[in-house]
Order: structure tokens, then C-alpha cells, then sequence
């Protein structure tokens, strides 16, 4: 049986049903298009990070960032979900870098020497669209006085909120859920500047897939947008659509690492 992680947008709670509800969609289409092995629900107990190169790999959500560093000729994209927050456009989307509503901070030169909360330091939209924006502000590598691990997005939006941390960035999406579903999370916060927009968190499957999977795949998902039965999980998801990219589409996530590594800041410090 193949395995399939759908685990990136599934907090706050109505998220996790929707996606549920739409996984529940696919299976049956992909069945009815004559896939084998297709798992009746998603997986709950794997990682979403040790999904993205299991062999038995059906589906699963990846960020830009490890894309273009290690799963390269290593899987197959896929489609790009687009979605309809503030900050998305078409398959692109930006992070927010966010700092406590009645704090003095007014401008990114004002961040130097605060404490930064990053959610993983291989995260696209937590850390590095983060350092391609300080990079040209910092000071033989430096620029935070100190930085925080904290390993999702919602806990770098708790750690700013409640004073731990000064400042983190938090993609569009993430953000726009939290501002929908949860908005006492994010009332001590405001967006202080956004980021460059890069291609957003491509779907994937194994690398071996066929052609042919790979368009009932594609075509399961087209169908998902189409589907009127879908109308609310799509809403509460604010999935507009899914478009199809390369891996050179993807190149720009590259290319902003290596313009924080020519300004000498390689890691967000």
C-alpha cells in the first residue's frame, strides 16, 4: 500500500477535517481511474519530513526550501496548490515577517539585535525568504542576537506573541489560516514588511512514478476543483486551484540561498 501526507495546512482544527474531506475525494477518484494501492486515509503517524522520500511515496506536500536542496531527481512535482490569502499569487506566495503589535519596531535596521524565532532552518518560508531579507543588513554574518528553533510556524507566532522571541517570518497561507480560525493567536501581532514571493509547497510523489500515474494524479486534482461537493472543503482551505510547475519554476528558492550566502550570511544568526 502506497502512504500519502497531506500534513502542512492542517491547524487550526477545521483545516484537518477539510483536508481529510478532500483526501477521502481523492482516493475514490483515483480508484475509479484505475490506481492501485491507494490508502484509504492519510497518514497520521509518519512525519511529514520522512514522507517526502519514502519509497511507497503516493502524495504528500513538500516546502520549496528542501525541494531544491535534497529532493531534486529525487521525486516527482507534482502540482502547486494556489491558494486565495493575502500574500498569495497564483502558485506564488510570500511569508510575513511579524513583530508584537505595540513594540517599537518599525523598520527591518530596527530588528538588529533582537531575538529571531525560525520554525526550521531548512523551512522555505520560516527561514530562508527570513535570510535573503536580513542578509543585506547583516554584519560579518550576523545580524539577530540570538535565534530560536522553535519547530512550527504557530509556535514561532506564540514565541513572538508572548515575548520569547522579537520576530519571525510566517508564510502567507499559515498566517491567513491563523487570522481566520484562531484570531486571539496572531491579535498581538502585526506585519511588519513581506517578503519576496517565491513558488509555494509543491505536491510530490516518488521519483520512480510513472507518467501515467503521475497524470491521474494530476488529473484527480484538477477534479478536486471542480468537484461541487468539494465547495466548502475548498473554502475552508481557501484552495483556489493547483498549477502544474517545473523544477526550474522552483530555481528562484534556490537562487535567494545563494544571495544571502554572497552577502556572507549563510545561516540566520
Amino acid at each position: 500500500m502506497r502512504i500519502a501526507s497531506l500534513a502542512m495546512y492542517v491547524s487550526p482544527p477545521p483545516l484537518a477535517a477539510a483536508t481529510a474531506t478532500l483526501w477521502a475525494f481523492l482516493r475514490d477518484d483515483l480508484r475509479r481511474e484505475g490506481l492501485t494501492d491507494v490508502p484509504d486515509r492519510l497518514d497520521a503517524a509518519l512525519h511529514h519530513a520522512d514522507a517526502w522520500l519514502h519509497p511507497a511515496l503516493l502524495l504528500a506536500q513538500t516546502c520549496g526550501y528542501p525541494y531544491v536542496r535534497h529532493q531534486r531527481g529525487k521525486v516527482r512535482l507534482v502540482a502547486t496548490p494556489v491558494y486565495g490569502h493575502p500574500g498569495c499569487d497564483g502558485a506564488d506566495m510570500c511569508s510575513f515577517i511579524i513583530v508584537r503589535a505595540g513594540g517599537p519596531v518599525r523598520s527591518l535596521e530596527d530588528l538588529r539585535g533582537t531575538r529571531a524565532a525560525i520554525n526550521d532552518p531548512v523551512s522555505n518560508s520560516g527561514a530562508n525568504l527570513l535570510r535573503a531579507t536580513i542578509a543585506p543588513l547583516s554584519r560579518n554574518g550576523r545580524f539577530f542576537s540570538s535565534v530560536v528553533e522553535t519547530g512550527s510556524h504557530l509556535a514561532s507566532i506564540d514565541a513572538v506573541a508572548t515575548g520569547n522571541a522579537d520576530v519571525a517570518a510566517i508564510d502567507c497561507v499559515t498566517f491567513g489560516n491563523t487570522q481566520r480560525f484562531d484570531p486571539g493567536r496572531v491579535s498581538r501581532l502585526r506585519v511588519l514588511i513581506t517578503t519576496a514571493s517565491t513558488p509555494g509547497l509543491p505536491l510530490i510523489t516518488r521519483g520512480d512514478a510513472s507518467e501515467d500515474a503521475l497524470l491521474l494524479l494530476r488529473g484527480s486534482l484538477g477534479r478536486v476543483i471542480t468537484e461541487p461537493t468539494l465547495a466548502e472543503a475548498r473554502d475552508l482551505l481557501s484552495l483556489k486551484d493547483f498549477a502544474v510547475l517545473s523544477d526550474a519554476d522552483y530555481e528562484p528558492v534556490a537562487e535567494l540561498a545563494r544571495f544571502a550566502h554572497r552577502l556572507g550570511y549563510p545561516a540566520i544568526a
